[in-house]
C-alpha cells in the first residue's frame, strides 16, 4: 500500500492525468462522449510531457477496453 500524500506534485498530477484518460476512454466506450473528448482534454494540457503522458494513457486504456 502506498501513501499518495507523500508523492511529489508531479507524480500526483500524473495519477490525475491517468484517471482522466481512463474516464475519457470509458465515456467513449459507453457512448457518453465522442472521440473529440481526447483532443479537448489534450489541448487543455499545456506541458508537452504531461500531454504525451495523457495520450499514452489514452492508448493504454483503449487497448484494455478493446477500442480501436
Amino acid at each position: 500500500m502506498h501513501n499518495l500524500s507523500l508523492l511529489s506534485a508531479a507524480e500526483k498530477n500524473r495519477i490525475e492525468l491517468d484517471k482522466q484518460a481512463a474516464y475519457a476512454v470509458w465515456q467513449l466506450k459507453n457512448g457518453k462522449a465522442g472521440p473529440e473528448v481526447f483532443l479537448n482534454q489534450a489541448q487543455s494540457i499545456s506541458d508537452d510531457d504531461e500531454r504525451a503522458f495523457y495520450e499514452k494513457a489514452v492508448e493504454k486504456y483503449k487497448n484494455q477496453m478493446g477500442i480501436v
